[in-house]
């Protein structure tokens, strides 16, 4: 009778495999597994929205995309990042800033009275027309405006100086 006992326990090689199965660790493991699962795809929806908000000014759209982080999860990560838009929001305002002010910049650029032609700040005469634009100081030679009173580099009354043949822009 013990022989046949013993090649009756022996009959289903995978006993020790289908014990574990049934066991308390294999379902702490699964426990564990789902709790490991849900984590990862609430994580997802956290990443989604706060990526979202840096990248999308509309509300809605917010939502909608937290909305396919949290019903797709990883998936739902994945055809954010397809769709989502390419920059952040705060470069996008920094870059219209910077056009804001270059633009700014160049209406803010000098032109000749009479030929409109762009002329730099130091430009005694229009390269274009040959209009005098500015005239030069006695003292030290700079480029000053008509309007001014005194050179502002060396204090010397200008009074609208008309450049001499003697005297050079420096």
């Amino acid at each position: 009778m013990s022989h046949g006992t013993v090649f009756a326990a022996s009959d289903n090689p995978f006993q020790s495999v289908s014990d574990f199965f049934s066991s308390s660790t294999w379902t702490f493991i699964i426990r564990l597994g789902v709790v490991f699962l849900i984590a990862v795809w609430l994580a997802c929806a956290y990443w989604v929205f706060k990526d979202a908000r840096r990248r999308i000014d509309d509300k809605i759209l917010i939502a909608v995309a937290a909305a396919t982080g949290l019903i797709f999860g990883p998936v739902g990560v994945i055809v954010y990042a397809i769709v989502r838009p390419p920059e952040y929001l705060e470069d996008v305002r920094e870059r219209e800033l910077e056009v804001r002010m270059m633009e700014q910049r160049l209406a803010d650029e000098q032109h000749c009275s009479f030929c409109k032609t762009p002329v730099r700040d130091d430009y005694l005469v229009c390269p274009t027309c040959g209009r005098r634009l500015r005239s030069v100081c006695r003292s030290c030679g700079r480029p000053v405006e008509p309007q001014w009173r005194l050179c502002p580099y060396c204090e010397t009354e200008v009074h609208g100086a008309p450049l001499t043949a003697g005297q050079t822009y420096r």
